[in-house]
């Protein structure tokens, strides 16, 4: 078996693109509460799964509970930055063994500092596109296989983040995009 990449999707597609202008529209507020909503909702039951029906590690919860938080206003950036250092070592903590838990906790860590760093919400993508694929197809499926799943999961992150924007937001991040 080729070794799998721990990201996936086209950095200079039409669907990076999309997501890149629908994210210049949000706060940081808006993108942090959203993304780590969506890490729960999608890539959280898959890392748990990796782990033979164990709970995920603790520490990725923990992140996501404190930044959903602060992007509701009820903990400060200051006091959610050890629960995001603590996710990030969690996922690196994860190694690549298991790709599909390595792509999911990496997703999971991104969106999770989106509140801190706005670009996360597109780095989450690509790796949440290698998890949502990889969990789906299996470690031995082809890369036509593998970018089909990513597009459909790149897909399903566009509409939540659209579900979940903000019509006309008066403080929309300013990104300089470097890719």
């Amino acid at each position: 078996m080729a070794k799998l990449r721990k990201m996936l999707g086209d950095p200079t597609g039409p669907r990076a693109k999309a997501l890149m202008a629908l994210i210049d529209t949000q706060s940081a507020s808006t993108l942090g509460r959203w993304a780590a909503a969506y890490a729960e909702e999608r890539y959280l039951p898959i890392l748990s799964r990796r782990r033979s029906g164990q709970p995920a590690d603790e520490r990725f919860a923990t992140a996501i509970k404190q930044a959903i938080a602060c992007a509701d206003g009820s903990t400060t950036l200051k006091d959610t930055k050890p629960a995001l250092r603590a996710a990030l070592t969690a996922a690196r903590e994860t190694g690549d063994a298991d790709p599909v838990a390595q792509a999911a906790a990496r997703a999971i860590s991104t969106a999770c500092g989106v509140i801190q760093t706005p670009t996360n919400a597109l780095g989450f993508a690509f790796y949440g596109a290698a998890a949502a694929a990889y969990d789906e197809a299996g470690l031995s499926g082809d890369s036509a296989e593998y970018e089909r799943l990513a597009d459909m999961e790149f897909d399903r992150i566009i509409a939540s983040l659209r579900h979940a924007a903000v019509e006309n937001e008066p403080h929309p991040v300013k990104v300089r995009w470097n890719c």
